[in-house]
């Protein structure tokens, strides 16, 4: 997968997975990661799908309706790329937290969803359920941050919940943020996911 990893000053901290929304890059949250945390290293990955010519984590029938082949299938490979990239690039694959902003999110949401271990913790900012009626892995120990819209047309406040609720269920300790900026991401909750992440690492 097309990526760039930039080696952080402290070992110790996370790796942090950046992950674009639709039509973005490998570049598009790198400012992010320097805000979160500038002493972590970053693997900014670029999505495999094109839609119109814009790249996505995994393939959609419609706005909001996924491709659940596709989105089981793309999840295996990020999760997958992830692991060739820790040997690679010599960091510690149980220390991994996800930056994602839409489709993005909902990738990193997804591995939560399919496998233990996947992530340490994970900054969804406007994130989906990416699959319902799933049997979610023991998600003991992982801290989840959910930015959120109360008037995102792209992604309604339930959705934000039902999440919430089923990575709470399965283990996870988790806090909702709520903004009143459609689905934008805003330096406000960029912000707060930056508080909250020092809070735990």
């Amino acid at each position: 997968m097309k990526h760039i990893f930039k080696r952080g000053k402290d070992a110790s901290k996370p790796v942090l997975l950046m992950l674009h929304g639709t039509g973005g890059t490998e570049r598009d949250l790198l400012p992010l990661a320097e805000l979160i945390d500038p002493d972590a290293s970053v693997l900014s990955v670029r999505g495999n799908v094109l839609e119109n010519g814009m790249p996505r984590f995994f393939a959609r029938l419609a706005e909001g309706v996924f491709d659940e082949e596709d989105l089981i299938f793309r999840t295996k490979e990020l999760y997958e790329f992830i692991g060739t990239s820790a040997e690679e690039h010599g960091f510690d694959r149980s220390n991994v937290v996800a930056v994602g902003y839409s489709n993005g999110a909902n990738i990193a949401a997804s591995l939560l969803f399919h496998y233990k271990g996947a992530l340490k913790g994970a900054i969804l900012h406007h994130p989906m359920v990416p699959r319902r009626g799933l049997e979610l892995p023991d998600l003991s120990g992982v801290q989840v941050f959910i930015a959120a819209g109360k008037n995102d047309p792209m992604c309604s406040a339930m959705e934000s919940e039902d999440l919430d609720k089923l990575l709470t269920e399965a283990g996870a300790k988790t806090e909702v943020h709520w903004e009143m900026n459609g689905h934008s991401l805003t330096r406000t909750e960029v912000d707060a996911a930056a508080i909250w992440y020092k809070k735990n690492w």
